[in-house]
């Protein structure tokens, strides 16, 4: 079985359900509140106060994940060599995605996430795309009240990645077509997501696909997918579309790449400390 980076602890999946329950009710509180709420009338503001709450709940994850071998007697769960692969596959990431994002939603860096998220667990996987989509936005200026939710989404990619079943004993076809298939569904997801971010604040919208505020949940859901179905499915399904092709076109060598160097990282080894010999 691959060697886990970064464990999963009791407190690690603690803090991983805690920010993940903060990011659905940041994603979705406009839905549920009613017409004479305070927050309805503050919706503007909403946005930057979870830009300000999010980046926090997120450290303290990292943070938590970080302690996951140390509380079980082991090396520190983020050792030298986790970082350093850290911050490699998390450049790599943010080098990735300014290749297509301007063109129809093409966006390669979901293949590398989902296979990094495979290979290195969840624990890793979730820490890996939220630094991967920080990074990406100071690449590209991209820094916004919309940064912690797409930092928060590509963390569930890639920790949704990590739990796929037949981590330690799929291999070949059948792992790449299993992960090319999750990787085409959390590409539409993610985009839905997003849209669930910002959609309540759009204006001047037509009444069929706009947010309103108060309105029976059922009812902004069905503007809500004619909303997705005429703006972002066109960029969703290309998105799906080419991380599937790099999955199976480039799976298997990345897949490779990665195990061989969990493996001689040898992350769960012990760490023994001898003296120079004499003389």
């Amino acid at each position: 079985m691959s060697a886990r980076p970064v464990p999963l602890g009791r407190r690690s999946v603690a803090a991983l359900s805690l920010v993940s329950l903060v990011g659905v009710t940041a994603f979705g509180w406009p839905l549920l509140a009613s017409t004479r709420s305070a927050l309805v009338g503050h919706s503007a503001d909403a946005p930057w106060l979870f830009a300000l709450l999010l980046p926090l709940l997120l450290a303290v994850v990292i943070a938590q994940i970080s302690e996951g071998r140390s509380s079980g007697g082991g090396a520190p769960g983020l050792d030298a060599k986790s970082v350093a692969l850290l911050g490699v596959l998390a450049a790599a990431g943010a080098a990735l995605r300014p290749l297509g994002a301007g063109t129809a939603g093409l966006e390669p860096m979901f293949f590398l996430m989902v296979l990094s998220g495979r290979v290195l667990g969840p624990g890793f996987g979730f820490v890996l795309g939220s630094l991967s989509m920080f990074a990406s936005a100071l690449l590209t200026g991209g820094v916004g009240p919309w940064l912690p939710f797409q930092m928060l989404a590509m963390g569930w990619v890639c920790l949704g990645a990590g739990l796929l079943p037949g981590a330690a004993t799929l291999r070949g076809r059948r792992e790449l077509l299993l992960l090319a298939g999750y990787g085409a569904v959390s590409a539409v997801l993610y985009g839905t997501i997003m849209n669930l971010q910002g959609w309540p604040y759009i204006g001047g919208m037509a009444g069929s696909v706009s947010f309103v505020p108060g309105d029976p949940l059922p009812a902004n859901l069905v503007r809500f997918a004619a909303y997705c179905l005429t703006t972002s499915l066109g960029w969703d399904l290309p998105r799906a579309a080419l991380t599937v092709v790099l999955c199976l076109g480039l799976g298997t060598p990345v897949l490779r790449a990665l195990r061989r160097t969990t493996r001689r990282a040898a992350f769960d080894g012990p760490v023994d400390f001898r003296p120079p010999p004499a003389g």
